[in-house]
């Protein structure tokens, strides 16, 4: 047996769920059609004003920062796996210390600037 076949096997297999899934859920649902279903849900509670609102940038800005610091973790991960099997151990250890020294640079600068201040 070749061994794409297994390839083609598992993707018949996931589209097979795929669809599956969907038509199960076609044909089990209920049809019943109810105005209270369609309102907005928030928490239990009826909605206030517009849901729609602006919210307050700093939001974004630690959304951004998280993924931005969070998103070193999946470059030092290679790193790590490769540190241990490298001669050029040394280089690579300067190399990440560099990488990380960046992005505590980076982290400073967004502290200073009050990026994470939440009391403003």
């Amino acid at each position: 047996m070749p061994s794409w076949i297994a390839v083609v096997i598992l993707i018949a297999l996931a589209l097979l769920f795929t669809i599956g899934s969907f038509v199960g859920t076609m044909a089990l649902k209920p049809r019943r059609k109810d105005p209270v279903k369609g309102e907005a849900y928030e928490s239990g509670m009826p909605p206030i004003g517009d849901t729609r609102g602006r919210h307050n940038v700093r939001f974004y800005i630690v959304a951004m920062l998280f993924l931005i610091f969070d998103v070193e973790l999946a470059f030092l991960y290679p790193w790590v796996v490769l540190y241990s099997n490298l001669d050029e151990q040394l280089f690579l250890f300067i190399e990440a210390l560099v990488f990380i020294g960046i992005l505590g640079v980076g982290y400073v600068y967004a502290w200073r600037k009050g990026a994470l201040d939440w009391k403003n």
